[in-house]
């Protein structure tokens, strides 16, 4: 309830706005929360952040460290997080000025929990089955078949914490871990796509084009618009959807939800409570940003026109090593480069992105 009469009122230009995390999706934040006149200070317990050179002030400290996390609240107006595993009991005592509320992380944070929260939402996610054991893995493929993804139900993104298992007698050569997992039987899909959507405290409530997604080694490659019409015809049921749970969540900020077109409809992959990758291409693409939108819903601002501003986008992720040919993309008409300042690129590892507006 203090949350939402602090969000009712608008955090005039000028406040601060607390960004919990170091990396490129809350630098790109704080550089949209400074177009529109406000401050940024972030809270990480990384020494190797890319915020520091857009943010006023960095706290670099661990997530239970309760008296530093009291002063770097005392410091904002409002607080944010930029991505999904930050541990959500050290944030108890910033309730009241935490947008979106915590409940959004600890839904996202656990897979099997919030398979079931969108399952409950009337939502179809991908079949699976919980495994503790390698028993348990062995009766999820016989239940499922195979191929199939034995996944942790925490800590994992990017493909991390995944492994996939094309035949049954894969499960006796993988290390199961020691922590909780689930199962997921294999989807057949024509398309990947995302919806993205901001809601503000009122309810109100905008979504930007779904781009097409394609994903090489468990990591984003390329989102790009037009879509197509497979994943076009399934958009306003993915939206629908994603509009239940923001409100379920009572959510206040940018929320993604990830699908797979499937001859049978939209089937839910994973849900992001932040501003998301596939969404990078709305800093120049759209009319206003996925970062500015999120800025906007948690100060209390009118949420901003989201059409997308030429006939064809393309955002593309820029990983690894291709980080020392980045300046090459500055050759092509209507494209826009974005490197994160991180300073070694190690395999896998996001460097920056590029968008190239289409206009034929």
């Amino acid at each position: 309830m203090q949350l939402q009469k602090r969000l009712n009122k608008m955090i005039e230009p000028g406040g601060t706005i607390g960004i919990l995390g170091g990396g490129q999706l809350g630098r790109m934040l704080a550089m949209a929360a400074a177009q529109i006149g406000y401050r940024c200070i972030s809270y990480t317990p990384e020494n190797d952040h890319v915020v520091g050179d857009v943010c006023q002030d960095v706290f670099v400290n661990n997530w239970d460290d309760a008296q530093a996390m009291a002063a770097f609240a005392k410091k904002c107006d409002v607080v944010t997080w930029e991505f999904e595993n930050v541990p959500v009991e050290p944030l108890r005592p910033l309730e009241d000025r935490l947008a979106p509320h915590p409940r959004a992380l600890e839904t996202a944070q656990d897979r099997l929990n919030e398979k079931r929260f969108i399952e409950r939402l009337g939502g179809r996610p991908a079949p699976f089955v919980t495994v503790d054991s390698r028993e348990d893995l062995r009766q999820a493929v016989e239940r499922l078949g195979t191929p199939g993804i034995l996944k942790t139900r925490r800590d994992g993104y990017d493909g991390k914490g995944q492994w996939r298992i094309d035949v049954a007698r894969d499960v006796e050569g993988i290390a199961v871990p020691d922590t909780a997992c689930v199962y997921e039987g294999f989807v057949t899909f024509e398309a990947e796509f995302s919806v993205i959507l901001a809601r503000a405290a009122s309810g109100a409530r905008v979504f930007w084009d779904s781009p097409a997604n394609v994903h090489r080694d468990g990591i984003l490659s390329t989102s790009s618009l037009p879509s197509g019409k497979t994943i076009e015809a399934q958009i306003e049921e993915a939206r629908a959807l994603a509009a239940q749970v923001s409100d379920a969540l009572g959510y206040v900020g940018v929320l993604t939800l990830e699908f797979f077109a499937t001859k049978e409809g939209p089937v839910f992959n994973e849900m992001a409570p932040r501003v998301h990758n596939s969404g990078h291409w709305t800093i120049e693409g759209a009319a206003t940003s996925q970062f500015e939108n999120h800025i906007r819903a948690i100060c209390g601002l009118p949420l901003g026109d989201t059409r997308t501003i030429a006939p064809g986008v393309e955002m593309t992720n820029i990983v690894g090593k291709d980080a020392h040919t980045a300046a090459n993309w500055l050759d092509q008409a209507d494209t826009h480069l974005h490197l994160y300042g991180k300073a070694k690129a190690r395999k896998g590892r996001k460097m920056g992105h590029a968008t190239r507006l289409i206009w034929d």
